[in-house]
């Protein structure tokens, strides 16, 4: 193979012409150089230095924008010579890789479009992990809280763990919890009075029906049942008076316990949470400073530290805030009670002291308003 090189090499060193003359002495120097270079790339490419070996003969070689492609033959009759800085066209750059062997990469259009779609893919891989990250650190805090807590509550039932304690608070709390018990109860006593005096109301009605209806089919009772009819229509309809009053009685009740309690108490039991994470917190610190204190403790007491600030500042707020619903809930429900307890008293005594009169000004009193018969029935539209 190096004998076909070189006698290749020689055939290249000599160009003829046409007319069978040598050509000139600066195109032979600048092809037998090429020739030289082709020579040396494949036995200085595998040596240890043939990196450094291949960049010095690239820096030394000829210029190939400066060089010509000859082209003749031994039939032409003229030569042409073509210089390579005439060739117009997309630049192609030529690689050569550690065994010798060219590598043409992709003209420059291809390779942006390839560079634009691996960019824009990046991109949204590098968004979607963002996200990833976030929820993994959101979970591993959660995770790392719920642990926290459940220790600090397990310690402080089996009596291993101290609890910080507000007893006044936890009084006033104890206190209100006792009172929406016994409120509940009587809102159940009152529903069911409510419902039992409308079975009442309902039977006074369809029993004065009948006894008109026997006034009209017995002409010799017709004055005996008229009275009695007279009296069911009048007890119905200052029953239906009470209903209402009643009625407004137990809504007010609903939404005494239901609501405003309860607000109360969902507030108590975030300050509750709160007091636990505290705790727990406090306790995890208290174990730390227990340790040694090397620069990994040192940085681990630093971030409890900075935790146990944090749950403090917010157990304390909701401290303030539990004082404060307490203090407006009292209020409140002294204010509501108060009014409720008044209509009740002044219905209930009228109604069974048949003082139609009195009853119906205790409802103006407190401005309420009765329905028609029939205003809860759903219209023949409705229905349909």
């Amino acid at each position: 193979m190096a004998d076909s090189m070189m006698s290749k090499a020689a055939t290249m060193e000599i160009p003829i012409n046409s007319n069978g003359d040598s050509r000139n002495l600066a195109e032979d120097d600048s092809l037998e150089q090429d020739a030289k270079i082709q020579w040396s790339l494949r036995e200085k490419v595998g040596s240890p230095t043939g990196l450094r070996d291949f960049q010095q003969v690239m820096v030394s070689g000829p210029n190939l924008n400066e060089t010509s492609i000859v082209s003749g033959g031994y039939g032409g009759t003229t030569e042409g010579i073509i210089p390579t800085s005439s060739i117009k066209g997309p630049a192609v750059h030529l690689n050569i890789d550690f065994l010798g062997n060219r590598r043409i990469p992709n003209e420059g259009q291809g390779s942006n479009m390839h560079h634009a779609s691996s960019n824009s893919s990046m991109t949204a891989e590098d968004a979607t992990r963002g996200v990833a990250v976030e929820k993994f650190d959101i979970v591993k805090k959660w995770g790392l809280n719920t642990y926290k807590c459940t220790k600090q509550m397990i310690s402080e039932r089996f009596g291993r763990g101290s609890r910080t304690v507000d007893l006044e608070l936890e009084a006033q709390i104890e206190v209100l919890r006792e009172t929406k018990r016994k409120y509940e109860n009587v809102l159940h006593l009152a529903r069911a009075l409510t419902n039992h005096f409308y079975s009442m109301v309902q039977t006074q009605q369809a029993l004065g029906d009948t006894f008109a209806d026997l006034s009209q089919k017995s002409p010799e009772l017709r004055d005996e049942f008229g009275y009695n009819a007279e009296t069911q229509k009048l007890l119905c309809k200052n029953g239906e008076t009470l209903l209402g009053a009643i009625n407004y009685f137990v809504s007010s009740i609903n939404t005494l316990v239901n609501k405003t309690m309860e607000d109360t108490l969902m507030t108590i039991k975030m300050y509750e949470n709160a007091r636990l994470e505290f705790d727990a917190y406090r306790a995890d610190l208290e174990e730390l400073n227990m340790g040694p204190r090397d620069a990994v403790t040192m940085a681990r007491i630093e971030a409890a530290q900075q935790q146990y600030q944090i749950h403090k500042e917010k157990y304390e707020r909701l401290r303030s805030d539990v004082s404060i619903k307490l203090k407006f809930l009292e209020e409140n429900k002294v204010k509501v009670m108060h009014k409720q307890l008044l209509l009740f008293h002044n219905a209930i005594s009228a109604y069974f002291a048949g003082n139609q009169q009195q009853l119906e000004q205790t409802l103006k009193q407190f401005n309420i308003k009765l329905k028609p018969p029939g205003a809860d029935k759903p219209s023949w539209l409705e229905e349909q």
